[in-house]
């Protein structure tokens, strides 16, 4: 099992799996964000591959945002946008990816993590999948999610989330918020839900699929420029002692 993290993936009666794995709560470093963007858009590809389901490893953290070790490392701007850009490709290769995409939320999820659960055409979690956008207490904010959350719970949750950047809020909420579809008892529960969703789809006609993903995501074919734009604003905040002297104080903390 790697220490710095992998992606599995597993192909079976026309469902395709993506599994992402960090010891450090599934969070996502940097080179994860590509290697993760590229598998979901190779997935995509294969004709016989008719609905994709996206999931992180274990019974903890659906995933932790982004790695904290690299954030503080990054020393120059360039280096700022590159590592932001890596969850804009992925939001962006989930949005032209044409399968639709279940995902699976087994547990807390912050920042990136939210955007990720966002993007999926239909999440499906655990009660215990409780979600923040701690950005803003960092000192940057979810400027790169932000168009994925904010498109599938509305202005005002995205605000309610962005603002109090230091509170949880429960699945339940989430789930009110259109946020998640579902939200189960059991990960045994959650298990069932998944694979008989993914089981239902996979007999659906590709075609039809594909046309629905463009209506689900129409109004969105800027954002290529928009999230390349978001990750600018984050590389160049990240850079800010506010956000170095943050880092340092959460992880001696």
């Amino acid at each position: 099992m790697s220490q710095n993290g992998e992606i599995t993936t597993d192909i079976t009666n026309n469902i395709g799996t993506i599994e992402f794995y960090h010891p450090k709560g599934n969070s996502l470093p940097g080179q994860m964000l590509r290697e993760l963007a590229s598998t979901i858009r190779e997935m995509g590809e294969k004709s016989y591959v008719h609905v994709i389901v996206l999931k992180s490893r274990g019974d903890g953290a659906f995933c932790a945002g982004a790695s904290f070790d690299e954030l503080i490392a990054i020393d120059n701007y360039e280096e700022g946008k590159h590592f932001f850009m890596g969850f804009a490709l992925v939001l962006n290769a989930m949005r032209q990816c044409p399968k639709l995409t279940i995902v699976r939320v087994q547990g807390k999820t912050v920042g990136g993590g939210v955007g990720i659960a966002s993007a999926g055409d239909y999440t499906i979690a655990h009660e215990s999948a409780a979600i923040k956008l701690s950005e803003l207490a960092l000192g940057i904010g979810p400027f790169v999610v932000g168009p994925a959350v904010k498109r599938k719970v509305g202005s005002s949750a995205f605000g309610t989330l962005t603002i109090d950047a230091a509170s949880w809020n429960d699945a339940e909420w989430a789930r009110e918020q259109g946020l998640f579809s579902k939200v189960c008892e059991t990960h045994d529960d959650l298990d069932e839900e998944v694979d008989a969703l993914a089981e239902q789809l996979s007999d659906y006609s590709p075609d039809a699929m594909k046309e629905l993903k463009k209506v689900f995501w129409e109004g969105t074919e800027n954002w290529d420029e928009l999230l390349e734009k978001r990750a600018e604003i984050s590389g160049r905040l990240v850079l800010s002692d506010f956000t170095k002297n943050f880092i340092e104080e959460f992880k001696s903390s």
